[in-house]
């Protein structure tokens, strides 16, 4: 090569390197505050490439580099402000643009299909029901719930395919209030993005609980600006009830924050009636139990970004429950010759008191996210029941007073790690360490000449003393038409429960050790079969811990002749689950699914005949398995009818011989959940359903029907939506028969009647759409905290 040759390249790179330009800038709002995040788009209008784009970053800043010179044109845009456009010039040099963006004034105009039946997507691990755009989200969570297809709602609670024990997260942690009845009331829908009902937990879900989970998702983090929403119903149940709420937030720039306040004041009855042989007499019992609770809520959250991949946040929230009622209860004593009553009333006084607080720090680009979580609950449950007889009685018995006050002390670290290597392969790792304490203290009370006088050796104290740590790992990958998932879960627990009482005028201290070390897996593996039809199998093992409260051996009476009892030598149930999925469309059309559970934890109901009393106790029961069959189908008969319907199989069979438990039970349940859009824009829900009979723990179960259904309309705007609901209409509750062994007893268990709520709900505020990502966490122990008053 000639030496002039290399004089030319030398002197073009020089030249080169010196034509390359740089322009930069910072963008702000009208209030002179950074705006990151914000789409700067750089074009030449000289050649015809691709034009270049950037994003500022925490503080505003954006930059070019290495700009060739030529004539450009810059467009800075961000959701919910105006586009700014900087004219042609030229670029010779450096250049620096600086622009102020002005916020809109009205939300943005945007094209969106609307449906009243929402979204449905079945996959190998969990059921995905999106309500983003479904008109069918204008009540409360109980709505909702009716809603997927598979979930009934009863009087009972909730259940999936027949099984009961569902936990309800809500945006991955435990839902606020420690009992379902509630949650479903209370829970406005207004807010709710998506449903997960995961019957197959992955190894980043807590391997705890016998059931399915079901993860609320709320519309968190998904507008930018300031909304709001106020929302109030009343109602009719066993009596007027009502409540009210309101929540607020705010997401700008950096600093985002919401906060969310809500009283109720809802009624109901739950009624007993059970006819019972003991030797030669009969018992015939009738109690009646109504519910009017005071309910207190208020949350809150900050969320700040300090740059593009990293935020903190800290939220909270507080949850005060007040109860007092009176359970009445008649129970009629006869044989051939003679008849007694026994009146009777138990009245409850319980307040309930819980607080947590959440930090937490994300780190997050496109392919990696890391999130370190801290979580800590403080519960307190003070409870006092005075069971007494009333005028009118022909048998005496002597009056009981329990006090029974309990703290929950529980503290979670957790530290989660996911990778997205390719669009076909991710892993995940995390770890969690929780410390829990727990001291239920149980006084007992006997009426003597008057006045009542504490009973030592029926009072009890029982503290817990707790630590789990898990390690998990997993990996999803697909490979062309398959899709897999696998994890592994690593938990290491030990609890320590002392329980102290007086036993023959000696105060005496038991402690039970239980260390668990175990492994966890889980997998799924899906095949797309044909366009339409795909296929998918599941397998997660599991373990049930027993409640908190369970474990303590004090006996608690509800009426004279039936009490409550813990169990000090509950353990652990394991349970191997495994289901099949068909799939059309990728929505749900064919399920089968199996678990066998070792030493499940059953609530064991028995009669003494000498005393003629009921004991309920939660034991271990060495087998128990399940099968459910399910078929799924979308109701669109006719125009404007939007639904789903199907019928669920189910087979529950308990063996122990250790307690003389053999059931084995066949039911058919057939659902419907169906939505028609009537004239004047008023839409009309309907959900149902019959089914054939039920095995609930011991109790076997006649056939039972339920049927709810609801108007509801939009007004100001699309702002204001209001519902007028019509709730447990012909409903049938659970009537059939308990084997104790020794007899056999009719029952029935029913609730109130024909519940009719109104409830509004106005939106306010600016909304612009700008999407930021939500986190979510986990706090099994609180499921644990079981009180059902």
């Amino acid at each position: 090569m000639k030496p002039t040759t290399y004089f030319f390249i030398f002197f073009f790179g020089i030249f080169s390197t010196f034509s390359q330009h740089r322009i930069s800038g910072k963008i702000t709002d009208s209030q002179n505050q950074p705006l990151p995040f914000t789409n700067i788009i750089l074009y030449n209008l000289e050649t015809k490439e691709m034009p270049k784009g950037t994003v500022s970053d925490s503080d505003g800043n954006y930059n070019f580099t290495k700009l060739k010179s030529g004539n450009y044109r810059i467009e800075i845009s961000t959701l919910g402000f105006e586009t700014k456009k900087i004219k042609a010039f030229e670029l010779k040099g450096n250049k620096v643009f600086n622009a102020s963006l002005k916020e809109k004034s009205t939300s943005l105009n945007e094209v969106v299909i609307k449906s009243k039946r929402p979204v449905i997507k079945q996959t190998a691990e969990k059921l995905i029901v999106d309500l983003e755009k479904s008109e069918m989200t204008n009540t409360n969570l109980q709505d909702v719930m009716r809603k997927i297809p598979g979930v009934l709602v009863t009087n009972n609670g909730i259940s999936i395919a027949g099984n009961g024990g569902v936990r309800i997260l809500i945006n991955g942690k435990t839902t606020e209030y420690m009992d379902v009845e509630t949650l479903l009331r209370d829970f406005p829908a207004d807010n709710i993005a998506k449903v997960e009902v995961i019957e197959q937990p992955g190894a980043e879900y807590e391997a705890s609980g016998s059931g399915a989970i079901v993860n609320i998702i709320l519309k968190k983090n998904v507008k930018l600006g300031t909304h709001g929403s106020v929302n109030s119903w009343i109602g009719e149940d066993e009596g007027i009830e009502w409540g009210t709420g309101f929540s607020v937030a705010s997401y700008k720039n950096k600093l985002n924050w919401q906060t969310s306040v809500n009283y109720s004041q809802p009624t109901w009855r739950d009624d007993l009636f059970l006819v019972r042989t003991v030797n030669s007499e009969t018992y015939d019992q009738i109690t009646k139990e109504p519910y009017d609770p005071d309910n207190f809520a208020i949350s809150g959250s900050l969320d700040y970004y300090l740059s593009e991949h990293h935020s903190i946040g800290l939220g909270g929230r507080f949850n005060n429950r007040n109860s007092t009622r009176t359970a009445s209860s008649k129970t009629i004593i006869s044989d051939e010759n003679n008849r007694n009553t026994l009146f009777s009333e138990n009245y409850f006084d319980r307040q309930r008191t819980n607080y947590n607080i959440n930090p937490y720090y994300e780190y997050k680009t496109d392919t990696d996210k890391l999130v370190i979580d801290f979580n800590y609950v403080d519960f307190t449950n003070d409870n006092t029941n005075t069971l007494y007889d009333i005028a009118g009685s022909t048998i005496t018995f002597d009056d009981r007073k329990y006090i029974q006050d309990g703290t929950y002390n529980i503290k979670t670290y957790r530290l989660d790690y996911s990778k997205t290597i390719s669009d076909n392969l991710k892993i995940s790792a995390g770890s969690r360490f929780a410390d829990v304490k727990t001291d239920n203290d149980l006084q007992t009370f006997e009426e003597k000449n008057g006045n009542f006088e504490k009973n030592e050796e029926a009072s009890s104290r029982f503290v817990i003393d707790e630590t789990i740590f898990a390690l998990y790992s997993k990996v999803n990958a697909t490979l062309g038409k398959w899709s897999f998932s696998g994890g592994l879960r690593y938990e290491d627990s030990n609890t320590d429960g002392t329980s102290t009482f007086l036993k023959e005028g000696n105060l005496t201290s038991e402690v039970q050790k239980r260390p668990i070390k175990k492994l966890f897996p889980s997998a799924s593996i899906s095949r797309k079969i044909t366009d339409v039809l795909g296929a998918s199998v599941s397998y997660s093992y599991r373990i049930q811990r027993p409640s908190y409260g369970s474990l303590n051996s004090f006996a608690t009476f509800l009426d004279p002749y039936s009490a409550g009892e813990g169990n000090p030598n509950l353990t652990p149930a394991y349970t191997n689950n495994y289901q099949f999925n068909l799939t059309f469309d990728g929505q749900p059309f064919f399920t089968v699914g199996y678990s066998k559970t070792d030493d499940v934890i059953f609530q064991l109901i028995s009669q003494d005949n000498a005393t003629a009393q009921i004991r309920q106790q939660d034991v271990n029961v060495e087998n128990n398995a399940n099968w459910n069959f399910r078929l799924f189908a979308p109701l669109n008969l006719t125009k404007g009818l939007e639904g789903y319907t199907g019928i669920i199989v189910t087979n529950t069979d308990f063996k122990s011989s250790t307690y003389g438990v053999d059931l084995n039970k066949w039911n058919l349940i057939w659902f419907v959940q169906a939505s028609y859009q009537l004239p004047w824009d008023v839409n009309f829900e309907l959900s149902g359903n019959y089914g054939t009979g039920a095995l609930e723990g011991q109790i076997e179960v006649d056939w039972l029907a339920e049927l709810d259904f609801s108007f509801g309309k939009k007004f100001l705007d699309n702002k204001l939506k209001v519902n007028l609901g019509f709730n447990k209409m012909l409903n049938r509750g659970f009537v059939g028969n308990i084997d104790y062994g020794n007899g056999i007893a009719d029952v029935e268990s029913n609730g109130s009647r024909q519940n009719v709520q109104l409830r509004l709900v106005y939106s306010f505020g600016s909304k612009f759409g700008k999407k930021k990502s939500g986190r979510k966490t986990n706090n099994d122990e609180e499921n644990r905290i079981r009180d059902d008053n």
